[in-house]
């Protein structure tokens, strides 16, 4: 296993199989995302495209099988950087973590843990003095949630997150069976500062 902190036209090379990563993984809980291929490899050329933005890739041999995404707030979605100037934020001093994604066969062996040190590292190398992200906010007693499911609340508290009660957006994307989207609020975690 290795990971490899990708940018510019090295992390666009690798959009194909980043796309059918984010596909895979989302498609479970908590998101149950619905993925289009075409309209995920948009969204990450999108984000690849950014300045300072980075794909963090873990990589199984030549096969990737894990990805963590970052870019500064002010390059992200106007709806994250909102959450942030309500409260007085200033978005520009942020990182934003997109979403780290893994093949269930890969977890339990430090891959998340070196997901957050490379990107927190490639933050501090743009200037970026704080770091965000956020995760979708599931109701306890939802009846698909599976019985074994952990949530990473401990594992965020570790790579010193808090969650931020007072921070949340809103996404939209379509859940496995239905014919459209839908929205989905999201909580954000902060390690502020860096």
């Amino acid at each position: 296993m290795r990971l490899e902190t990708l940018e510019g036209a090295a992390a666009r090379a690798a959009l194909p199989a980043l796309t059918r990563l984010r596909i895979a993984v989302f498609a479970e809980w908590p998101y149950l995302y619905d993925g289009d291929a075409a309209q995920e490899e948009g969204y990450l050329a999108t984000l690849v495209a950014g300045r300072d933005a980075a794909v963090v890739v873990a990589w199984d041999g030549a096969e990737p099988v894990g990805m963590a995404t970052c870019q500064p707030m002010r390059e992200s979605y106007a709806t994250v950087q909102a959450a942030f100037r309500r409260r007085g934020l200033d978005s520009a001093r942020f990182c934003y973590f997109g979403e780290s994604v893994l093949l269930p066969a890969f977890r339990g062996q430090g891959i998340g843990v070196g997901f957050f040190e490379a990107r927190e590292a490639h933050a501090r190398r743009v200037g970026l003095t704080a770091t965000a992200f956020c995760a979708v906010v599931r109701n306890a007693n939802d009846p698909r949630r599976p019985r074994d499911h952990v949530p990473l609340d401990g594992f965020w508290r570790r790579r010193g997150y808090a969650p931020r009660p007072d921070l949340s957006c809103v996404f939209h994307w379509r859940e496995h069976g239905d014919t459209a989207e839908t929205p989905h609020a999201l909580g954000f975690w902060v390690k502020d500062p860096l």
